[in-house]
């Protein structure tokens, strides 16, 4: 089988881990007898410094030809102090409305060589911690209207609009129940619908949806709780679903108490099978280049782009068992490294991932 992939390599350590993902995607073809087909863009302040804008058409072009995106990382200080469109994040928003990229979904799982990382008691993270958050990626306050003005009294104000519809919030949730079936059959509703008009419109559409779905057990909870509960008891949680600014603090939430931000994969779908994939780490601009980048996110994220967009499921399967082989084996970059195992750079923990390439 053969797919058009578009890469972005981004800023920062985005090409670094980038390419030990293409490395990794290049050994699953030759295995499985596929043809992947690569075609790099811009996004990010690269792509500012290079076309003057974040997001540049051409990158808009290509990606729509292609099947699927797989992402680096974007932004720094570099870029930071410029107008919000002219940002490096502005690219990142630009693509996801642009491609329809509605629903962005974080697993967070701690892997068994990797326990002695996660911040939390082991009594906790022995009752289990592996949850799936899909996220709301194309509506609220950051795409709602923006204004900063000086209002009555002379203050300087600013204010961001909160806006959904009642169809984003169905496509989502259903989203969200679609895929629980294939898990442990449970859906969280996160919200804060004792304060804002959006949570309760939410949580209203959220239980027109869940009666559709009389087998998989459901709750509301709100957005404080869940914060909460997700460091008390995360074994509580299979699916959580919720809008964007709450999913996006809940997933880095989440994805720390695995033991690391560079372990946590992550993918941006639309309708149909095409997708955005990245890591859910930042730039980490202060460590470019000095190969402590930890390449497994990216990796994870491409065994993601397999299943979710490719319908590659065996294929997937071996990118995971090989990262799984390879911490087993004691290998560990610095953002993951413990006592009695061995210290590898981003190059070398992407080599001996496609070495395990079974």
């Amino acid at each position: 089988m053969e797919k058009k992939i578009a890469l972005i390599h981004g800023d920062g350590i985005g090409p670094e881990i980038v390419d030990e993902a293409v490395r990794v995607l290049n050994k699953t073809a030759d295995t499985f007898g596929h043809k992947f087909a690569y075609t790099p863009v811009l996004m990010g302040g690269i792509a500012i410094d290079e076309t003057g804008v974040p997001l540049p058409d051409e990158t808009l072009k290509v990606c729509r030809e292609s099947d699927s995106v797989l992402l680096g990382a974007v932004g720094g200080p570099k870029w930071d102090k410029g107008a919000g469109n002219m940002r490096p994040e502005a690219g990142l928003l630009g693509i996801r409305s642009a491609l329809g990229l509605y629903a962005n979904l974080r697993p967070a799982k701690l892997l068994a060589p990797l326990a002695e990382a996660c911040p939390l008691k082991r009594s906790i993270t022995d009752k289990g911690l592996d949850l799936l958050i899909v996220r709301e990626l194309i509506g609220g306050a950051y795409f709602g209207e923006k204004r900063t003005f000086t209002d009555e009294r002379g203050f300087k104000t600013a204010t961001d609009e909160m806006k959904y519809s009642d169809f984003e919030i169905e496509r989502i949730c259903r989203t969200a129940f679609e895929l629980a079936k294939k898990r442990r059959g449970k859906v969280t509703s996160v919200d804060k619908a004792n304060v804002l008009d959006t949570s309760r419109l939410w949580r209203g559409i959220a239980h027109k949806v869940s009666g559709e779905y009389p087998d998989i057990d459901y709750e509301d909870m709100l957005v404080d709780n869940t914060a909460m509960q997700l460091v008390r008891d995360p074994s509580h949680f299979d699916v959580i679903v919720t809008e964007n600014l709450f999913g996006d603090i809940l997933s880095d939430e989440a994805s720390m108490i695995t033991g690391s931000l560079g372990m946590i994969p992550s993918a941006s779908l639309a309708d149909g099978a095409f997708g955005l994939y990245e890591p859910v780490h930042g730039s980490a601009p202060d460590i470019a280049g000095t190969g402590k980048a930890n390449p497994i996110a990216t990796i994870l994220s491409a065994a993601m782009m397999l299943r979710f967009s490719f319908g590659m499921q065996a294929e997937a399967d071996a990118v995971e068992s090989a990262v799984n082989k390879v911490l087993e084996a004691g290998y560990r970059t610095a953002d993951i490294m413990s006592e009695g195992c061995r210290l590898v750079d981003c190059k070398d923990m992407g080599g001996l991932i496609t070495d395990n390439i079974a």
